[in-house]
């Protein structure tokens, strides 16, 4: 699976967040093979935990199931919304070797928008990012689903 397709997987997992009040955000982790480890939405709302961003679960389950411990070398993080602080820090935690991302998050953005945590020289570990992949179809579930909550 290319880095696009698995960016229209994680689009159709960020439609279902709404469904139980979360944030339309969608994340896929595939191997360096291209083979999908594990997948996810947003889950904050659902289980009450303010960690339960899509990459982290994403993350987390794709280093269960990827057979190497937590170490993620190779695979490529793919998330509709560009990660925050904590998604951006589990993405280099994981030794992921991509971020990439579809609409860019100038409120809260990590990978360049805000901050920059995936490239900062300091860390030892700095993975590619490649942005705006689907970034309209991206916006465009996030703009809709927060004029809902707005009343607009």
């Amino acid at each position: 699976m290319t880095p696009e397709q698995a960016m229209d997987r994680a689009l159709e997992l960020a439609a279902q967040a709404p469904e139980w009040g979360d944030a339309p955000i969608g994340a896929v982790v595939l191997s360096a093979g291209g083979e999908v480890l594990a997948e996810a939405a947003n889950e904050r709302e659902k289980v009450g935990d303010p960690t339960a961003h899509a990459e982290v679960l994403a993350l987390r389950a794709a280093a269960a199931a990827h057979g190497d411990g937590w170490r993620l070398t190779g695979a490529t993080l793919v998330v509709t919304l560009e990660p925050c602080t904590m998604c951006a820090g589990a993405a280099v935690l994981s030794r992921v070797a991509r971020v990439v991302y579809g609409a860019d998050d100038p409120k809260a953005g990590a990978a360049g928008s805000l901050w920059d945590v995936v490239r900062d020289r300091r860390l030892n570990h700095r993975p590619e990012v490649v942005a705006g992949v689907r970034a309209a179809e991206s916006g465009a579930l996030l703009r809709a689903f927060f004029a809902a909550r707005r009343g607009l």
